[in-house]
């Protein structure tokens, strides 16, 4: 695996963005790469607290995707430990707004990635067959080598 010089995860602070961050930072550690972790976020609107409240409430059992940037800071400082502790050396984060797919691709091709990670979350659900899944569209979409990591 020494071929890799920059590994990338997408991450929005779930289980199973969790686990894809540790293989990720593993893989990078192991070809002393550099590890670039993503976070998209979409911009907080309106009266705060209500509106996010309503979001949670109209995004059920995916609630745990991030609005506002200062949630993806949080997230993005907490994957940093997480891939340093599972040895990642060199590690940059980036906050993206935006849909997730876009930013995780958009920031592989920016910064010449040899390898984006993804955990499986949505690949085998319904609405993930039906609507598509961030792993499925990112291994369709990425313009570089896609591991998509067994996390649920």
């Amino acid at each position: 695996m020494g071929d890799y010089q920059l590994v990338a995860v997408g991450t929005d602070g779930s289980t199973s963005a969790t686990s894809a961050v540790t293989r990720a930072a593993q893989i990078a550690a192991d070809a002393g790469a550099k590890l670039l972790i993503v976070c998209a976020y979409e911009r907080a609107r309106g009266s705060g607290a209500r509106d996010q409240a309503e979001a949670e409430r109209a995004l059920g059992d995916e609630a745990y995707k991030i609005i506002g940037s200062n949630p993806a800071e949080e997230t993005l400082r907490d994957a940093r430990d997480v891939a340093q502790r599972a040895g990642a050396e060199k590690v940059d984060t980036v906050a993206v707004e935006g849909e997730p797919v876009h930013a995780i691709c958009d920031k592989v091709e920016l910064h010449h990635a040899d390898l984006v990670v993804v955990g499986n979350k949505g690949l085998a659900s319904f609405a993930g067959r039906l609507l598509g899944s961030v792993p499925a569209e990112v291994s369709r979409r990425s313009p570089t080598d896609v591991l998509i990591v067994h996390t649920t």
